[in-house]
Protein backbone atom coordinates (compact mmCIF):
# COMPACT_ATOMS: atom_id res chain seq x y z
CA UNK A 1 0.00 0.00 0.00
CA UNK A 2 1.36 3.42 -1.00
CA UNK A 3 0.12 6.36 1.07
CA UNK A 4 -0.14 9.67 -0.76
CA UNK A 5 2.54 12.13 0.32
CA UNK A 6 1.69 15.60 1.55
CA UNK A 7 3.50 18.19 -0.56
CA UNK A 8 3.80 21.74 0.79
CA UNK A 9 5.64 23.50 -2.01
CA UNK A 10 9.07 21.81 -1.94
CA UNK A 11 8.49 20.17 1.46
CA UNK A 12 7.35 16.55 1.46
CA UNK A 13 5.87 14.56 4.34
CA UNK A 14 5.53 10.83 3.70
CA UNK A 15 2.15 10.73 5.42
CA UNK A 16 -0.61 13.34 5.03
CA UNK A 17 -0.94 13.81 8.78
CA UNK A 18 -0.31 17.12 10.53
CA UNK A 19 -0.19 17.06 14.33
CA UNK A 20 -2.00 20.15 15.52
CA UNK A 21 -0.16 22.74 17.59
CA UNK A 22 -1.35 22.60 21.22
CA UNK A 23 -0.35 25.04 23.92
CA UNK A 24 0.80 25.76 26.46
CA UNK A 25 3.58 23.20 26.09
CA UNK A 26 1.42 20.24 25.06
CA UNK A 27 3.15 20.01 21.69
CA UNK A 28 6.78 21.00 21.93
CA UNK A 29 9.91 19.30 20.60
CA UNK A 30 9.19 15.75 21.74
CA UNK A 31 5.75 15.33 20.19
CA UNK A 32 6.53 17.36 17.07
CA UNK A 33 9.86 15.60 16.58
CA UNK A 34 8.42 12.09 16.82
CA UNK A 35 5.50 12.90 14.49
CA UNK A 36 8.03 14.12 11.92
CA UNK A 37 10.24 11.08 12.55
CA UNK A 38 7.25 8.92 11.63
CA UNK A 39 6.69 10.77 8.37
CA UNK A 40 4.20 13.47 9.33
CA UNK A 41 4.22 17.19 10.02
CA UNK A 42 5.07 17.85 13.66
CA UNK A 43 3.90 21.19 14.98
CA UNK A 44 5.26 23.00 18.03
CA UNK A 45 2.95 25.42 19.82
CA UNK A 46 4.69 28.78 20.19
CA UNK A 47 2.38 30.09 22.93
CA UNK A 48 4.29 30.54 26.21
CA UNK A 49 6.69 27.86 24.98
CA UNK A 50 9.29 28.81 27.59
CA UNK A 51 7.00 28.28 30.58
CA UNK A 52 9.60 26.05 32.27
CA UNK A 53 12.65 28.21 31.53
CA UNK A 54 14.31 29.32 34.81
CA UNK A 55 13.70 33.03 34.12
CA UNK A 56 10.19 32.72 32.66
CA UNK A 57 8.53 34.63 35.52
CA UNK A 58 11.00 37.51 35.47
CA UNK A 59 12.03 37.64 31.80
CA UNK A 60 9.06 36.12 29.97
CA UNK A 61 9.69 37.35 26.43
CA UNK A 62 13.37 36.37 26.35
CA UNK A 63 12.60 33.00 27.96
CA UNK A 64 10.00 32.28 25.29
CA UNK A 65 12.26 33.34 22.43
CA UNK A 66 15.08 31.18 23.76
CA UNK A 67 12.69 28.24 24.00
CA UNK A 68 11.49 28.71 20.41
CA UNK A 69 15.03 28.21 19.14
CA UNK A 70 15.73 25.35 21.56
CA UNK A 71 12.62 23.33 20.72
CA UNK A 72 12.84 23.79 16.95
CA UNK A 73 16.44 22.54 17.08
CA UNK A 74 15.57 19.63 19.37
CA UNK A 75 12.55 18.59 17.26
CA UNK A 76 14.70 18.50 14.15
CA UNK A 77 17.28 16.39 15.96
CA UNK A 78 14.58 13.88 16.95
CA UNK A 79 13.13 13.85 13.43
CA UNK A 80 16.53 12.94 11.98
CA UNK A 81 15.77 14.49 8.62
CA UNK A 82 12.29 13.00 8.30
CA UNK A 83 8.98 14.79 7.93
CA UNK A 84 8.40 18.49 8.46
CA UNK A 85 8.72 20.66 11.59
CA UNK A 86 6.28 23.54 11.93
CA UNK A 87 5.30 26.02 14.61
CA UNK A 88 1.84 27.40 15.37
CA UNK A 89 1.42 31.03 16.38
CA UNK A 90 -1.81 32.77 17.35
CA UNK A 91 -2.28 36.11 15.61
CA UNK A 92 -3.71 37.35 18.93
CA UNK A 93 -0.30 36.93 20.63
CA UNK A 94 1.56 39.97 21.81
CA UNK A 95 4.96 40.27 20.06
CA UNK A 96 3.67 38.14 17.16
CA UNK A 97 6.14 39.71 14.72
CA UNK A 98 9.11 39.02 16.99
CA UNK A 99 8.11 35.38 17.49
CA UNK A 100 7.59 34.72 13.77
CA UNK A 101 11.01 36.17 12.95
CA UNK A 102 12.61 34.06 15.69
CA UNK A 103 11.12 30.87 14.25
CA UNK A 104 12.42 31.80 10.80
CA UNK A 105 15.91 32.45 12.21
CA UNK A 106 15.75 29.13 14.08
CA UNK A 107 15.21 27.11 10.90
CA UNK A 108 11.56 26.09 11.18
CA UNK A 109 10.06 24.62 7.99
CA UNK A 110 6.50 25.89 8.28
CA UNK A 111 4.48 28.49 10.20
CA UNK A 112 0.77 27.85 10.76
CA UNK A 113 -1.19 30.80 12.09
CA UNK A 114 -4.78 31.40 13.21
CA UNK A 115 -6.86 32.98 16.00
CA UNK A 116 -7.20 36.01 13.75
CA UNK A 117 -6.16 36.72 10.18
CA UNK A 118 -2.35 36.54 9.71
CA UNK A 119 -2.21 39.56 7.41
CA UNK A 120 1.47 40.34 8.10
CA UNK A 121 2.81 36.78 7.88
CA UNK A 122 4.14 36.96 4.28
CA UNK A 123 6.20 40.07 4.99
CA UNK A 124 7.63 38.51 8.17
CA UNK A 125 9.01 35.46 6.32
CA UNK A 126 10.09 37.34 3.19
CA UNK A 127 13.54 36.33 1.99
CA UNK A 128 13.37 32.92 3.68
CA UNK A 129 12.21 29.51 2.47
CA UNK A 130 9.78 29.11 5.39
CA UNK A 131 6.33 28.01 4.25
CA UNK A 132 3.20 29.73 5.57
CA UNK A 133 -0.33 28.49 6.18
CA UNK A 134 -3.33 30.38 7.53
CA UNK A 135 -5.98 28.65 9.61
CA UNK A 136 -9.47 29.51 8.38
CA UNK A 137 -12.97 28.28 9.20
CA UNK A 138 -15.03 29.89 6.44
CA UNK A 139 -14.92 30.53 2.70
CA UNK A 140 -15.14 34.25 3.49
CA UNK A 141 -12.01 34.17 5.68
CA UNK A 142 -10.09 32.18 3.05
CA UNK A 143 -10.99 34.71 0.35
CA UNK A 144 -10.10 37.70 2.55
CA UNK A 145 -6.63 36.45 3.51
CA UNK A 146 -5.65 35.12 0.07
CA UNK A 147 -6.88 38.30 -1.65
CA UNK A 148 -4.90 40.43 0.80
CA UNK A 149 -1.71 38.38 0.43
CA UNK A 150 -2.04 38.50 -3.37
CA UNK A 151 -2.55 42.28 -3.41
CA UNK A 152 -0.03 43.33 -0.76
CA UNK A 153 2.66 40.65 -1.03
CA UNK A 154 2.23 39.29 -4.56
CA UNK A 155 2.13 35.73 -3.24
CA UNK A 156 -0.29 33.12 -1.92
CA UNK A 157 -0.46 30.52 0.83
CA UNK A 158 1.74 27.43 0.75
CA UNK A 159 -1.04 25.52 2.52
CA UNK A 160 -4.45 26.22 4.09
CA UNK A 161 -5.70 24.59 7.29
CA UNK A 162 -9.49 24.46 7.46
CA UNK A 163 -10.60 24.11 11.07
CA UNK A 164 -14.14 22.90 11.66
CA UNK A 165 -16.39 23.48 14.70
CA UNK A 166 -15.46 20.20 16.44
CA UNK A 167 -11.84 21.25 17.04
CA UNK A 168 -10.26 21.70 20.44
CA UNK A 169 -9.00 24.94 21.90
CA UNK A 170 -10.01 28.30 20.44
CA UNK A 171 -12.61 28.15 17.68
CA UNK A 172 -13.42 30.46 14.80
CA UNK A 173 -17.14 30.05 15.32
CA UNK A 174 -19.88 31.50 17.48
CA UNK A 175 -20.55 29.75 20.78
CA UNK A 176 -23.87 28.53 19.41
CA UNK A 177 -22.33 26.95 16.30
CA UNK A 178 -19.54 25.39 18.36
CA UNK A 179 -22.05 23.87 20.77
CA UNK A 180 -24.13 22.49 17.88
CA UNK A 181 -21.29 21.33 15.66
CA UNK A 182 -23.21 18.29 14.40
CA UNK A 183 -26.28 20.27 13.36
CA UNK A 184 -24.97 22.00 10.23
CA UNK A 185 -23.22 20.86 7.05
CA UNK A 186 -19.62 21.94 7.47
CA UNK A 187 -18.48 19.75 4.59
CA UNK A 188 -20.07 22.25 2.20
CA UNK A 189 -17.88 25.02 3.65
CA UNK A 190 -14.82 22.78 3.37
CA UNK A 191 -15.47 22.08 -0.31
CA UNK A 192 -15.94 25.79 -0.90
CA UNK A 193 -12.50 26.53 0.57
CA UNK A 194 -10.96 23.90 -1.72
CA UNK A 195 -12.39 25.83 -4.67
CA UNK A 196 -10.92 29.09 -3.36
CA UNK A 197 -7.52 27.39 -3.01
CA UNK A 198 -7.73 26.09 -6.59
CA UNK A 199 -8.52 29.58 -7.89
CA UNK A 200 -5.57 31.22 -6.18
CA UNK A 201 -3.30 28.28 -6.92
CA UNK A 202 -4.03 28.65 -10.63
CA UNK A 203 -3.42 32.40 -10.45
CA UNK A 204 0.06 31.82 -9.01
CA UNK A 205 0.88 28.62 -10.89
CA UNK A 206 1.13 26.50 -7.73
CA UNK A 207 -0.86 23.84 -5.92
CA UNK A 208 -2.18 24.92 -2.50
CA UNK A 209 -2.82 21.85 -0.32
CA UNK A 210 -5.97 22.14 1.79
CA UNK A 211 -5.91 20.43 5.18
CA UNK A 212 -9.03 19.30 7.04
CA UNK A 213 -8.97 19.87 10.80
CA UNK A 214 -11.30 19.74 13.77
CA UNK A 215 -12.83 16.63 15.32
CA UNK A 216 -10.89 14.16 13.17
CA UNK A 217 -9.96 11.19 15.32
CA UNK A 218 -10.07 7.99 13.28
CA UNK A 219 -9.07 6.40 9.98
CA UNK A 220 -12.60 6.56 8.59
CA UNK A 221 -12.78 10.33 8.96
CA UNK A 222 -9.28 10.76 7.56
CA UNK A 223 -10.31 8.79 4.47
CA UNK A 224 -13.57 10.74 4.17
CA UNK A 225 -11.76 14.06 3.92
CA UNK A 226 -9.04 12.74 1.64
CA UNK A 227 -11.77 11.43 -0.68
CA UNK A 228 -13.40 14.89 -0.57
CA UNK A 229 -10.23 16.46 -1.94
CA UNK A 230 -8.18 17.24 1.16
CA UNK A 231 -4.42 16.93 0.74
CA UNK A 232 -4.10 15.94 4.38
CA UNK A 233 -5.63 16.23 7.82
CA UNK A 234 -4.63 18.00 11.02
CA UNK A 235 -5.23 16.14 14.28
CA UNK A 236 -4.50 17.24 17.82
CA UNK A 237 -6.29 15.29 20.52
CA UNK A 238 -5.24 11.81 19.41
CA UNK A 239 -1.59 12.82 19.83
CA UNK A 240 -2.08 14.03 23.41
CA UNK A 241 -2.59 10.48 24.63
CA UNK A 242 0.82 9.31 23.42
CA UNK A 243 3.99 8.47 25.30
CA UNK A 244 5.88 11.13 23.35
CA UNK A 245 3.50 14.02 24.07
CA UNK A 246 5.20 16.76 26.09
CA UNK A 247 2.36 17.07 28.64
CA UNK A 248 2.27 15.65 32.17
CA UNK A 249 0.67 12.20 32.53
CA UNK A 250 -2.16 13.76 34.56
CA UNK A 251 -3.13 15.83 31.52
CA UNK A 252 -3.05 12.78 29.26
CA UNK A 253 -5.19 10.81 31.70
CA UNK A 254 -7.84 13.55 31.64
CA UNK A 255 -8.29 12.68 27.97
CA UNK A 256 -8.28 8.93 28.53
CA UNK A 257 -10.79 9.14 31.39
CA UNK A 258 -13.14 11.74 29.88
CA UNK A 259 -16.74 11.06 28.88
CA UNK A 260 -18.77 12.80 26.18
CA UNK A 261 -20.67 14.77 28.83
CA UNK A 262 -17.38 16.13 30.25
CA UNK A 263 -16.63 18.09 27.07
CA UNK A 264 -18.24 21.48 26.50
CA UNK A 265 -17.69 25.01 25.21
CA UNK A 266 -16.06 27.59 27.47
CA UNK A 267 -15.53 31.31 26.98
CA UNK A 268 -11.82 32.09 26.81
CA UNK A 269 -10.20 35.33 27.99
CA UNK A 270 -9.25 35.76 24.33
CA UNK A 271 -12.92 36.50 23.68
CA UNK A 272 -13.40 33.39 21.55
CA UNK A 273 -15.28 30.21 22.43
CA UNK A 274 -13.11 27.18 23.14
CA UNK A 275 -13.73 23.49 23.69
CA UNK A 276 -12.46 21.98 26.94
CA UNK A 277 -13.00 19.30 29.55
CA UNK A 278 -15.25 20.55 32.36
CA UNK A 279 -13.25 20.21 35.57
CA UNK A 280 -13.22 21.83 39.00
CA UNK A 281 -11.44 24.89 37.61
CA UNK A 282 -14.09 25.62 34.96
CA UNK A 283 -16.85 25.19 37.52
CA UNK A 284 -15.10 27.50 40.01
CA UNK A 285 -14.45 30.37 37.57
CA UNK A 286 -18.11 30.34 36.58
CA UNK A 287 -18.99 30.92 40.24
CA UNK A 288 -16.22 33.33 41.24
CA UNK A 289 -13.45 35.20 39.41
CA UNK A 290 -10.06 34.02 40.73
CA UNK A 291 -7.40 36.48 41.82
CA UNK A 292 -4.95 37.28 39.02
CA UNK A 293 -1.56 37.72 40.66
CA UNK A 294 0.52 38.28 37.52
CA UNK A 295 -0.09 39.31 33.92
CA UNK A 296 2.09 37.52 31.38
CA UNK A 297 1.16 40.00 28.63
CA UNK A 298 0.50 37.09 26.31
CA UNK A 299 -2.63 38.03 24.35
CA UNK A 300 -3.65 41.31 22.75
CA UNK A 301 -7.41 41.05 23.55
CA UNK A 302 -6.85 40.25 27.23
CA UNK A 303 -7.48 42.95 29.86
CA UNK A 304 -6.25 41.77 33.29
CA UNK A 305 -8.82 43.95 35.04
CA UNK A 306 -11.72 42.27 33.26
CA UNK A 307 -10.57 38.82 32.17
CA UNK A 308 -12.42 35.93 33.86
CA UNK A 309 -9.08 34.23 34.62
CA UNK A 310 -5.45 34.17 33.49
CA UNK A 311 -5.35 31.81 30.53
CA UNK A 312 -1.55 31.49 30.65
CA UNK A 313 -1.60 30.34 34.27
CA UNK A 314 -4.50 27.96 33.62
CA UNK A 315 -2.72 26.35 30.67
CA UNK A 316 0.65 26.19 32.44
CA UNK A 317 -1.09 24.39 35.32
CA UNK A 318 -2.47 21.95 32.75
CA UNK A 319 0.82 20.99 31.13
CA UNK A 320 2.46 20.63 34.56
CA UNK A 321 -0.26 18.22 35.71
CA UNK A 322 -2.23 20.42 38.15
CA UNK A 323 -5.41 19.45 36.34
CA UNK A 324 -7.82 20.61 39.06
CA UNK A 325 -6.65 24.20 38.57
CA UNK A 326 -6.27 24.11 34.82
CA UNK A 327 -7.91 24.74 31.50
CA UNK A 328 -7.96 21.39 29.66
CA UNK A 329 -8.52 22.17 25.98
CA UNK A 330 -9.63 19.17 23.87
CA UNK A 331 -11.40 18.17 20.67
CA UNK A 332 -15.04 17.05 20.48
CA UNK A 333 -14.15 13.36 20.10
CA UNK A 334 -11.60 13.21 22.93
CA UNK A 335 -13.89 10.93 24.94
CA UNK A 336 -13.26 8.18 22.36
CA UNK A 337 -9.62 7.90 23.46
CA UNK A 338 -9.26 5.03 25.92
CA UNK A 339 -5.51 4.45 26.31
CA UNK A 340 -2.04 5.91 26.02
CA UNK A 341 -0.46 4.91 22.68
CA UNK A 342 2.73 5.77 20.84
CA UNK A 343 2.99 8.29 18.01
CA UNK A 344 3.77 5.47 15.58
CA UNK A 345 0.66 3.54 16.61
CA UNK A 346 -1.52 6.61 16.14
CA UNK A 347 0.02 7.45 12.75
CA UNK A 348 -0.36 3.86 11.51
CA UNK A 349 -4.00 3.68 12.63
CA UNK A 350 -4.97 7.05 11.12
CA UNK A 351 -3.52 6.10 7.71
CA UNK A 352 -4.69 2.47 7.71
CA UNK A 353 -7.46 3.07 5.15
CA UNK A 354 -5.46 5.24 2.74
Amino acid sequence: MTIKNLKISNLIAEKPIIQGGMGVGISRSSLAGYVALNGGVGVISGVQIGYDEPDFETNTLEANLRAVEKHIKKAKEIASGNGVIGINYMVAMNNYDIFVKKAVESGVDLIISGAGLPTKLPSLVKGSDVKIAPIVSTVKAAKVILKMWARKDKRTADMIVVEGPKAGGHLGFSEEKAKNADSFDYDKEFKGIIEVAKEYGENFGVEIPVIAAGGISDAETVKKYMDMGASGVQIGSRFVATEECDAHINFKNMYVNSSKDDIDIVVSPVGMPGRAIQNDFIKSVKAKRPEIKKCYNCLIPCNPAETPYCISQALINAVKGDVDNALIFCGADTYKIDRISTVKEVMDELTSLL
